[in-house]
């Protein structure tokens, strides 16, 4: 067994890995709330400062608390090393910053979360950084973007609102031999459904505050992949920049992380019965989840992931703006809320993001987001068959 994780079990990594001395005996990790470090003199003092990413000196560098959620999240992914930081926007930052300078180019799927949209297609440009969208679904999209000083491949496999799949061994064979760094947000299927870095991906990010939180009570961010990777990223960007994740964030993750098997397997079995139960329904037009025999990509969804998580998208018949209002102010269980990988159940329609007087594209004005929570299944297919028939009242 290596420290990548590989012939580890989930349960040894979640409730055993790096937890055999604990102070006192403690069954739960310690909570190490403290911003420095002393030593017992001058000659420890010195040798820790030549080295600050493998020592602690300062919990904006290292911690306790935040390096054993690290070792555990780095193991999940099969990486090598972690980072945790501040938020999931920080984990996409750093990690595409550390390998980008001024002139160079990247390729990115078009159907990304909108703050990574924004990073490459705004923010970046500020320094010279341009960028390519491409819809990703198929190797060659990729390859014909690519240009000479393209340096960064960034992947949401599935991805935001559409749950469109990447080919990620294909797309990372095709970056190797390119000399492309590859990114992917692999936050939707976490690594219990799908562990990109076997597929040759670089770097994986994840927004901390979805699933590996689990109870939406934080915000946090990591990137996983190689020790050379991570300690650029730590050099260069982490240091600097300082998104630091707080000591107490990191240990509410560290809870959360022993029952994130169990909840993914009820988000996934949850997801997959209201996808067929709103398939069924003549209001939906379609159902968007990589795991349904119906979704386009559902052969690749096989290969790449061992299942699914809790969020996917219906597209309603309905371009009528009043009937998508009505049936989201109608559910009862579901709550009207952003993000998402609580233990709750969620709803966002795509238009409530533009004002009533903003043009919406037509085939988006019935595209409703869902993330099914742990309720009882039965109990979520009523709340939302009674909304239905609500909106064509």
């Amino acid at each position: 067994m290596n420290e990548m994780g590989e012939g580890r079990s989930i349960s040894e990594i979640l409730h055993h890995m790096g937890e055999n001395h604990f102070p006192e005996h403690s069954v739960a990790p310690p909570l190490f709330q403290t911003s420095i470090f002393c030593f017992e003199n001058f000659e420890e003092f010195q040798k820790a400062l030549q080295d600050e990413k493998d020592n602690y000196i300062y919990s904006r560098g290292n911690n306790p608390t935040v390096n054993l959620c690290e070792k555990k999240i780095a193991a999940l992914e099969h990486a090598e090393r972690a980072k945790l930081v501040s938020s999931g926007v920080a984990a996409i930052t750093q990690a595409s910053m550390a390998f980008l300078k001024e002139g160079d180019h990247v390729v990115c799927v078009d159907s990304v979360y909108g703050w990574a949209h924004k990073l490459f297609g705004q923010y970046l440009k500020r320094f010279g950084v341009e960028v390519t969208y491409v819809e990703g679904i198929r190797v060659e999209q990729f390859e014909e973007a690519i240009r000479p000083n393209t340096r960064l491949i960034y992947l949401e496999s599935p991805a935001t609102f559409t749950f469109t799949l990447q080919p990620l061994r294909p797309v990372a064979d095709l970056a190797k031999k390119y000399g492309i760094k590859t990114i992917i947000d692999n936050t939707w299927s976490t690594p219990i459904f799908q562990n990109p870095i076997d597929f040759g991906i670089d770097l994986v990010v994840h927004s901390a505050t979805k699933y590996l939180g689990g109870s939406s009570d934080l915000i946090g961010g990591v990137i996983c992949g190689s020790k050379e990777d991570i300690d650029v990223i730590f050099n260069q960007e982490f240091m600097q920049l300082g998104p630091v994740p707080d000591p107490f964030m990191t240990w509410q993750i560290l809870r959360s992380l022993r029952t994130l098997h169990i909840r993914m397997a009820v988000h996934y079995q949850n997801a997959l019965e209201l996808g067929k139960f709103l398939e069924g329904r003549p209001e939906v037009r379609k159902v968007n989840y990589p795991l349904l025999p119906s979704f386009p990509q559902y052969e690749l969804a096989k290969k790449q992931m061992r299942g699914g998580s809790g969020l996917f998208s219906v597209e309603l018949k309905t371009t009528d703006r009043e009937q998508i209002r009505k049936l989201t102010n109608q559910v009862k269980l579901f709550k009207r809320a952003v993000s998402w990988g609580g233990y709750e159940s969620l709803i966002e329609p795509y238009i409530v993001m533009f004002r009533d007087d903003q043009e919406v594209p037509a085939e988006r004005i019935g595209l409703i987001r869902l993330h099914a929570g742990l309720e009882e299944i039965e109990e979520l297919k009523a709340d939302l068959g009674q909304a239905l028939d609500h909106m064509k009242q």
